[in-house]
This record gives C-alpha cells, sequence and structure tokens, in this order.
C-alpha cells in the first residue's frame, strides 16, 4: 500500500494561489513514488483575484477552495476535513497564495498570521512526527510555527538568479536556520522531519525547479 500524503493548495495561480507548475510536479512525483495524494484547500476567500496577463488586482471575489478543485481536477477535499491519523505525510507547494490566502506573510512578512487551519493542520503532522514538504515560499509557515527550525528557500544573497533571497534573511529572523541550497537541491531538518526546496523562489529552468520537487517529494514518502 502507498503512502498517503495530504497537499494542501492556496488557490489556482501563481500570483493569488499556488503555483500551477508545482503544484503539478508534486502530484506527478508523488505518483511516480507510488504514492496516493489527498488534495486539500480551505474553503475561505482569496485575499484578492491578481489578473495575470496584467499583474494587477481585480474587483473579482474568489474561493480558494473552488479555484484549488481547478489543479485537482475537482477531486479535493475541504482542509477542515483532513485527519493527520489517515496520512503520513504532508506537502503544501509555493506561489503568492501561500502568502496571501494561508497566512498574511505577503502584507506583514515576519509579523505575519498563519491561518488556524493551516496552523492546526501543519503542528499535527509535526507532533505525529511524520514528514512535511514544502517548497518556494511555503517554507515561511513552517518558520512562522516551528521556531529554531532548518529550512531552505535557495540562497541567502539577491541576485537575478535569486530575486526572492530576502526571505531567507527574514527567515532567520524569526529564529530558523537558513542553509543555502541550489534549486535541484532539498535541505532535511532530521529533527522536525521538514523538507524543504526552493523551486520558484529561484530565477531556473522550469525542469531544474521539476528536478528539485521531485528530490523534495523522494525524501517525504522515504521518511513518510
Amino acid at each position: 500500500m502507498g503512502k498517503r500524503v495530504a497537499v494542501v493548495l492556496a488557490g489556482c495561480g501563481v500570483y493569488d494561489g499556488s503555483e500551477i507548475h508545482e503544484s503539478s510536479a508534486v502530484l506527478v512525483h508523488l505518483s511516480r513514488e507510488g504514492a496516493q495524494a489527498e488534495v486539500y484547500a480551505p474553503d475561505v476567500d482569496q485575499m484578492h483575484v491578481v489578473d495575470h496577463v496584467k499583474g494587477q488586482p481585480t474587483q473579482e471575489k474568489r474561493n480558494v477552495l473552488v479555484e484549488s478543485a481547478r489543479i485537482a481536477r475537482g477531486n479535493i477535499k475541504d482542509l477542515a476535513k483532513l485527519d493527520v491519523k489517515g496520512l503520513d505525510a504532508l506537502i503544501i507547494p509555493g506561489g503568492f497564495g501561500v502568502a496571501k490566502n494561508l497566512s498574511t506573510w505577503a502584507i506583514q512578512g515576519k509579523n505575519c498570521v498563519v491561518s488556524k487551519e493551516v496552523e492546526d493542520v501543519l503542528k499535527a503532522f509535526h507532533a505525529a512526527k511524520k514528514p512535511i514538504g514544502l517548497c518556494c515560499i511555503s517554507p515561511v509557515l513552517a518558520a512562522k510555527i516551528f521556531p529554531g527550525c532548518e529550512l531552505t528557500v535557495g540562497h541567502d544573497t539577491e541576485c537575478e538568479k535569486w530575486p526572492y533571497a530576502k526571505t531567507a534573511e527574514t527567515m532567520k529572523e524569526l529564529g530558523c536556520k537558513h542553509v543555502n541550497k541550489h534549486v535541484t537541491e532539498v535541505h532535511v531538518d532530521v529533527k522536525n522531519k521538514l523538507v524543504t526546496t526552493s523551486a520558484f523562489m529561484c530565477n531556473a529552468p522550469i525542469h531544474e525547479i521539476y528536478d528539485g520537487i521531485g528530490k523534495m517529494v523522494k525524501e517525504v514518502v522515504r521518511l513518510a
């Protein structure tokens, strides 16, 4: 019997939801590892809706669960119904939805609040000593909830290749240990069973991002 892995989404689209390529990569790699993905999302309104052509917010309103269902091909459950007892691991892909719909990181940075449902789920997997995989911006959730944990969002020095490197510095301010890793690498915090990789925090070819996510998924399933 393959491992059952919860995948928590935050909408559909990089600027206001889950990053679609990252989410798809997680699901493909879980399938390759013989694991069964169970997709969840919170039944809440998005912080806002962004026109992905213009990169600007619109007046539209959308629901995180309804939008996430696009990625899950309709096979999705309300996050409120997640029961950690029947699951072996948790993975949260990146995308600005993590910083807007699962937390207030996009507005408040290190002073953000993680939504109670998301915090409860992360703490439940952590308490059960079940592995958690986080990529792109989603490691900030662990940085906020698990002080002293070890994480990577790539590199901590900003440049053309690493445009979001300041995130690493902010995570350090929260008391985390940030470990510099290339986009195709992962960092494993053995004590906390956290597996992280940078994904689109790096300005890298998409196949390298896909490969890095594959390594994260492989480690999560191995630890499960």
